[in-house]
């Protein structure tokens, strides 16, 4: 079973997912929160697979609360909930460490699967939201030169596999363009991961637009 704690502050928006994910026979919301601290606690208590997490509530704010999930050991996949998909808090919650996003009006079953595929360890976020998310941040200078200080410790293939993270290529795409093994390709995800510091697949792709590896 796939264990969901859903994180809003309106109370009908927790009722609602977890009307609709509960309906799937492998799917469990195991609790809901109605604030960032309440979210940690349940994460802490469930250890769930997957956190679907609103971004704006009051009190512990869901960034704030991201922040604090991915550091825990074990950490579930968190995916951001918004009303919008050019929020500018998506952004942010990205790179606190949010493995993608879901607009709250996604129909029940595009819910479902996606839901599936963040507990898999796969990003919940397409390559064209991606572009349109960063496109206002890769023209900046001080996050362009700050990704560059942290791409130049990469090795000339490294930095390659991160070009196609940011492209939105899979494990076997990156593979096949770098005539590589996809296991090869996995372990250098994984050692990279490790040298920027970096949470997730999705937050090395926001590095690597940053850092002018990828043309929009």
């Amino acid at each position: 079973m796939i264990r969901v704690v859903v994180v809003d502050d309106e109370p009908m928006v927790c009722a609602h997912l977890r009307t609709i994910l509960g309906s799937a026979p492998d799917i469990d919301v195991v609790d809901t929160a109605e604030d960032g601290a309440a979210a940690v606690e349940a994460v802490i208590r469930h250890e769930p697979h997957v956190v679907l997490m609103d971004l704006r509530m009051p009190g512990v704010d869901g960034l704030t609360a991201i922040e604090r999930i991915v550091r825990l050991p074990g950490a579930p996949a968190v995916v951001a909930l918004t009303t919008f998909d050019a929020d500018q808090y998506v952004i942010r919650a990205l790179r606190a460490g949010a493995s993608g996003f879901l607009v709250k009006t996604t129909p029940p079953e595009d819910l479902i699967s996606l839901v599936r595929v963040a507990a898999d360890g796969h990003t919940v976020l397409s390559p064209a939201a991606t572009r349109r998310l960063v496109a206002a941040r890769v023209g900046e200078q001080a996050a362009r030169d700050r990704a560059l200080r942290r791409v130049r410790e990469l090795t000339e293939r490294e930095t390659e596999v991160l070009a196609g993270l940011g492209a939105g290529l899979s494990n076997a795409q990156i593979a096949g363009s770098l005539s590589l093994s996809e296991a090869t390709v996995k372990s250098y995800v994984s050692r990279m991961l490790v040298k920027l510091e970096c949470a997730n697949r999705t937050q090395a792709g926001l590095l690597a637009y940053d850092a002018g590896l990828v043309t929009r």
